[in-house]
């Protein structure tokens, strides 16, 4: 079993990794990023981003509902259903899904971002939230009788509401329900960059140790990946491949060992 995040970047080659995903024998669920295209039809409509960063220094995108509305023309729409497209195309049984879809996703709406602003500390509530369990009779059957579920945000918070969620933390949820030892993640670097301003710095590898050390060292949305990644291993992951999702075959460059390994 695997789980394969594709990352929501302009330059992720997603017809290379329908194409590759086709070549796969093993089952397995895609969680789908799309920020580039949320961040275009905001753009296109007017909408502006707000970047909300806690007190203990993890950033977020603030979800009010027009943003939860982008979330869905983006994510759950046409990004997911081009990618289900994709694949029907490879052979591909795949079944597009969000959290919303079966209560596949439940979490828990934020209680508030503590955030420092002019000074002072506010407590900023959204449509946000944390991932707790997933509906692992509805992912269970749709695995075992042959579909390959592609998942996008957003998910369902405990009162019915569509909230906004990482993917990082879907996978983690996902992972403790199907106890997966392997994830792939692709991204738009070739790896895990030692300076995130020089795709040269890329490591081999990353020993699991090490996360914490590094996780006190970063800012923003990178110290929120580490965070997951930690996760993941407390959780029992084995191994995580970090790989450039704009090669020719991105997954199967990512099981050929091309990346960074974090075991």
């Amino acid at each position: 079993m695997l789980i394969i995040k594709v990352g929501g970047g302009a330059q992720i080659n997603l017809e290379g990794v329908a194409t590759d995903l086709a070549t796969i024998e093993e089952p397995y669920v895609v969680v789908l990023g799309a920020n580039a295209l949320r961040d275009d039809l905001a753009s296109r409509i007017g909408h502006e981003n707000v970047q909300l960063t806690s007190v203990s220094g993890y950033t977020s995108i603030y979800s009010d509902p027009e943003a939860i509305d982008l979330i869905m023309m983006a994510y759950s729409g046409l990004k997911n259903r081009r990618f289900v497209e994709l694949c029907q195309r490879n052979g591909i049984n795949a079944v597009g899904l969000t959290g919303l879809d079966g209560r596949l996703i439940q979490g828990r709406r934020n209680k508030g971002i503590k955030v420092r602003e002019n000074g002072k500390t506010l407590i900023k509530r959204d449509f946000s939230g944390k991932p707790e369990t997933v509906n692992a009779s509805l992912l269970k059957t749709l695995l075992r009788d042959g579909y390959r579920p592609v998942i996008s945000i957003p998910i369902i918070d405990e009162q019915g509401f569509a909230i906004n969620s990482e993917n990082d933390d879907i996978v983690g949820v996902l992972q403790k329900t199907l106890h997966t030892l392997k994830v792939i993640q692709l991204i738009e670097a070739p790896g895990f960059l030692e300076d995130k301003d020089d795709e040269h710095s890329a490591l081999a590898e990353l020993p699991a140790a090490e996360l914490a050390d590094r996780e006190a060292t970063v800012e923003g949305r990178m110290k929120r990946k580490i965070l997951a990644l930690r996760r993941l291993f407390d959780a029992g992951v084995s191994e995580v491949v970090i790989a450039d999702g704009r090669t020719e075959r991105p997954l199967l460059d990512a099981l050929a060992g091309k990346g960074t390994t974090v075991r």
